[in-house]
């Protein structure tokens, strides 16, 4: 079993800037993957950003290329995810998942199937 904990979720104004942090625990080891995902209200959850954990390979949602940036500590087993340049439309329960599948292709890893483990959400609210 793994355990994934998000920090860093809150209510800011458009424009600014946020990070959220995705702690892991538990059966770590093998994990391929870590994604983020995102479901703001009537909406489904949508991909967001992936990182693999062989090469640190990232893939982003078209809507937040350029704005928001994955990264991880492999030695703290973190995924974290820094949003700039923050819209009134990224406003969603943001979601962490870990995957034990590997692909050769990171686009693999935008669709929720890909992923095992989920935590269980952190709020981020922008206001215009």
């Amino acid at each position: 079993q793994v355990q994934l904990v998000e920090f860093g979720g809150g209510l800011v104004q458009a424009g600014d800037s946020l990070r959220l942090s995705c702690a892991a625990s538990g059966r770590t080891l093998g994990i391929d993957a870590r994604g983020w995902f995102r479901q703001a209200p009537g909406k489904e959850r949508e991909f967001v950003a992936a990182i693999r954990r062989s090469d640190d390979s990232t893939v982003y949602a078209d809507s937040v290329k350029g704005r928001f940036t994955i990264s991880r500590d492999g030695a703290k087993n973190t995924v974290y995810l820094q949003m700039n340049s923050l819209k009134p439309e990224d406003t969603a329960v943001y979601y962490c998942a870990a995957s034990f599948n590997y692909y050769s292709s990171t686009s693999y890893y935008t669709g929720r199937s890909a992923y095992d483990y989920w935590g269980q959400g952190t709020q981020v609210t922008v206001s215009s």
